[in-house]
């Protein structure tokens, strides 16, 4: 998994301030080589971008990328079932917090 804080990013780099954002890059090492054994450009769009933010009013919100949705674009019928249990396992992951 890879991390962005893109609040000490935004400040670092352009000394302004920025509510707490943080984007994550999920990735199951073992889905992700079967989605490069059926398409080699798969790297592209790896790992699956999840973002967990905190509004002015304490609220925290986690979202991710569908991944159905983005492998669609590729066109490559055997990537839906790869796509498919990425998506469950993010949905039981947000589910869960």
């Amino acid at each position: 998994m890879t991390g962005i804080d893109v609040k000490a990013t935004l400040k670092k780099k352009l000394d302004t301030d920025f509510r707490s954002y943080r984007i994550l890059g999920a990735c199951n090492p073992t889905y992700a080589y079967k989605a490069l054994q059926a398409e080699p450009w798969i790297g592209s769009m790896l790992p699956c971008n999840v973002v967990v933010q905190e509004f002015d009013n304490h609220q925290v919100e986690v979202a991710a990328v569908n991944p159905i949705a983005s492998m669609q674009a590729v066109e490559n019928p055997a990537l839906l079932l790869i796509a498919t249990t990425i998506q469950n396992k993010l949905k039981a992951v947000i589910t869960a917090i």
